[in-house]
């Protein structure tokens, strides 16, 4: 069966007070629809903290087939077995990213509304680039805001996938879908939704597929 041409990437919550708690929602949500990838998203915490949690998400994520990201740290997705690592722009730069993480394992990049930071980010070798924010998020402090026609004018000359990232809910998946996004990166609008995690992955899924057929 052909893989859905635009995919969920889930980012975690900023802490995890109660880690066995959130392995079983986790769980739970994975197995409510499809997702892509999981990024662990664990900002200023401790090392021992962040293996810890690496520790139990990723198994829970590969007995699914989703592959997991850990934010910011390349030397420790590289010691702790992750698939990949996501780097801002006032992060490791790339290059650094890159020889650290070597050919085998994913390496994204966040490009905020620019494509010309997209565009050096493809020619230096990321695996993909994210887009953000589209819509207001609590999660972080976003300094851009990025239209949807970006993610059009990205798949008309590029090859590497891009993210969709910021602000993300089930009402607004579709339109993203539809405008070019080979992925949704989405946190609170999972993890907060009123129907709880499991049911925003299925509700997510269905409005990606309709934002897909809109594609012209």
């Amino acid at each position: 069966m052909a893989l859905p041409l635009c995919r969920l990437y889930l980012i975690t919550p900023p802490r995890l007070d109660d880690l066995a708690g959130f392995g079983r929602t986790l769980a739970h949500a994975l197995d409510a629809g499809d997702v892509a990838a999981l990024q662990i998203r664990l900002k200023d915490q401790p090392d021992d903290i962040v293996a810890a949690a690496v520790d139990v998400l990723m198994p829970i994520a590969a007995a699914r087939d989703v592959a997991v990201i850990l934010n910011d740290r390349p030397d420790l997705a590289v010691s702790l077995g992750c698939d990949g690592v996501h780097v801002g722009q006032s992060d490791m730069p790339l290059a650094q990213a890159r020889r650290i993480m070597g050919n085998d394992r994913m390496v994204g990049v966040t490009c905020h509304d620019s494509l010309h930071l997209a565009m050096e980010a493809a020619e230096g070798g990321a695996d993909y680039v994210a887009f953000g924010a589209f819509f207001p998020t609590t999660t972080k402090h976003a300094t851009t805001h990025a239209e949807p026609d970006l993610l059009t004018g990205w798949q008309l000359d590029m090859v590497i996938p891009c993210v969709a990232i910021g602000g993300i809910t089930v009402a607004t998946a579709r339109q993203l879908a539809a405008a070019g996004a080979d992925f949704l990166a989405v946190s609170a609008g999972v993890w907060a939704h009123a129907d709880g995690p499991a049911a925003a992955v299925t509700a997510f899924n269905a409005e990606i597929a309709l934002g897909v057929g809109e594609r012209a």
